[in-house]
C-alpha cells in the first residue's frame, strides 16, 4: 500500500547632590566599601549573607508539523520575561531518526539543566532525543504525541476517534536525504484554520497556512525508539479542541507516562492561542529543577 493512503486512512479513522562635610563624605564611603566588599564575599560562599539565585534552566521549545519556530514567538517573549534562557530548534520534519538525531546534537551543546518541550510530533522527537541525556530534567508535551516504542504517530492519532487531519492534508511527492521517494504532507490552505488553529484570527492563521513546514509521510509513520518520558518527568497540555490529535489520544499517552496533566480549550495550535498556558506549564517544570 503506498504511504499516502496508508497515512491519510490512519490518520482519518515568549538628585541633586547635599553638600557633606569631607569627615561625613569619608564615613559614608568607607561604610559602602564595606557592604560592598561584604556583598561580593557572600555572592562566592565566603562570608554570611543570602545566597545568588540559582541559575534557570535553559528551556528548548520544538515545533512540530505544518508550523515553525515562530509558532513559539508569544510563549518566547513571556519566558523571556521571566529571565529563562531560551533555544528555539527548526525541526526538519524529514524522519523521527533523522530530526532525533539533529535535536540530539543541539541538545549536546547547551550547558547545564534543561526543560524540554515539544508540540504536535515535536512530542515524538523530544522523547527519543531526550533519552540517555541527563541534562534533560524535565519533559513538556503540548497538544503533542508521546510514543512507545515501536509506535508512530500516525498510529496514535488513529488510535481513537476524533482527527479529520487526513482529508485536510495535501501530499507532494519528493525525495528524502537518504533518496527514498517521498510524499511531503501540507494542510490545504482553504480548511487550514479550521483543521489546525480555529480559535486564532484569520489575519493569523493566513499567514501561519503560507509559512507552515511540510513532514513527510514517511516521519509520521516511523517507529519511536525508546522513549525518555519513562525516566524524566513529563507534563503533559491536552488540547480540548484538537482536530489533529484526538484529545482522548493525548489523555490517554498522558496516563500512561503518569504526567502532570492538565486541560484547555483549544485547537491544535495551542502556543498560538493559549501562550499564557503554554508558559505557565513550562515554568511549572521549571520549577522542579534543582
Amino acid at each position: 500500500m503506498e504511504p499516502t493512503t496508508r497515512l491519510a486512512r490512519t490518520i482519518r479513522s515568549s538628585r541633586p547632590r547635599t553638600a557633606l562635610t569631607a569627615l561625613a563624605a569619608a564615613s559614608i564611603f568607607a561604610g559602602l566599601l564595606a557592604t560592598t566588599t561584604g556583598s561580593a564575599a557572600a555572592d562566592k560562599g565566603t562570608g554570611t549573607g543570602a545566597a545568588t539565585e540559582a541559575p534557570k534552566p535553559t528551556v528548548v521549545l520544538v515545533h512540530g508539523a505544518f508550523a515553525d519556530s515562530t509558532s513559539w514567538n508569544d510563549v518566547i517573549r513571556r519566558l523571556r520575561d521571566d529571565h529563562y534562557p531560551v533555544v528555539t530548534v527548526a525541526n526538519p520534519l524529514r524522519s523521527l531518526n533523522g530530526d532525533s538525531a539533529y535535536l540530539r546534537d543541539v541538545l549536546a551543546g547547551i550547558d547545564g539543566p534543561i526543560v524540554l518541550a515539544g508540540h504536535s510530533y515535536g512530542g515524538s522527537v523530544i522523547s527519543n532525543a531526550a533519552t540517555g541525556n541527563p541534562n534533560v530534567k524535565a519533559l513538556v508535551y503540548l497538544a503533542a504525541f508521546l510514543p512507545e516504542k515501536g509506535e508512530s504517530a500516525a498510529d496514535l492519532a488513529a488510535k481513537f476517534p476524533g482527527s479529520t487531519l487526513g482529508d485536510a492534508l495535501r501530499p507532494v511527492p519528493t525525495t528524502n536525504a537518504d533518496g527514498l521517494p517521498v510524499n511531503d504532507l501540507y494542510i490545504r490552505n482553504d480548511t487550514f484554520r479550521h483543521q489546525f488553529a480555529a480559535d486564532v484570527p484569520r489575519a493569523t492563521t493566513d499567514l501561519m497556512a503560507l509559512t507552515q513546514r511540510p513532514i513527510t509521510d514517511a516521519a509520521l509513520a516511523q517507529a519511536a525508539a525508546e522513549p525518555a518520558w519513562k525516566t524524566i518527568p513529563s507534563w503533559v497540555l491536552v488540547a480540548t479542541q484538537d482536530l489533529n490529535i484526538p484529545p482522548a489520544a493525548q489523555e490517554f499517552m498522558a496516563q500512561r507516562a503518569h504526567a502532570h496533566t492538565t486541560k484547555v480549550r483549544s485547537s491544535h495550535a495551542v502556543s498560538v492561542s493559549k501562550p499564557g498556558k503554554v508558559t505557565e506549564i513550562i515554568e511549572d517544570a521549571a520549577h522542579t529543577v534543582r
